[in-house]
């Protein structure tokens, strides 16, 4: 069955050319789903905008990475000089299944939701594009420092949303 979740997240400036690093999301993805295809649960899913299937990790012994039924539907960003936040849904394919490895039964959402977030910047002094990530399982509050010129290009205090929506 088709299920839906939305992913959001928030990080706070300033943005609006004090830094002049020029933030932004990337349109890439990394999210936990039980895969029906390799029968594994919690396995770290890429989806990319535009693609029309994500990319599961596979599991350590038989079917490795593989293609998995799995996109983005959605992707909207939204910048201001004290903001930049971020909302996605994420449409996958979900079965039930018990894990070949350790028996246990499939869930949708997977039984521990994770997500990491990609970011990018351009560092004016260095002249140098730089990328950052935040996921759910960080500590906050943390900082993200371009790491060509150590100037702070902002701040991440609160963690990424999960929510099933269908």
């Amino acid at each position: 069955m088709l299920r839906t979740a939305e992913i959001t997240a928030e990080l706070t400036g300033p943005f609006a050319g004090d830094n002049g690093h020029h933030l932004h999301w990337s349109s890439q993805l990394e999210f936990t789903v039980d895969c029906f295809v390799c029968e594994r649960t919690g396995r770290t899913q890429v989806f990319e905008c535009g693609a029309e299937q994500a990319l599961c990790s596979g599991s350590r012994s038989g079917l490795q990475r593989h293609r998995t039924a799995g996109r983005i539907a959605a992707y909207d960003t939204t910048s201001g000089p004290e903001r930049l936040a971020l909302r996605a849904l994420v449409d996958f394919w979900w079965a039930p299944f018990e894990d070949t490895r350790n028996s246990r039964p499939a869930m949708a959402p997977t039984s521990h939701p994770w997500v990491r977030l990609h970011l990018r910047s351009y560092c004016p002094e260095a002249k140098e594009a730089a990328t950052y990530s935040i996921q759910t399982n960080q500590g906050r509050p943390r900082e993200l420092r371009c790491p060509h010129c150590d100037s702070g290009a902002a701040t991440d205090a609160a963690t990424p949303a999960i929510r099933l929506l269908n």
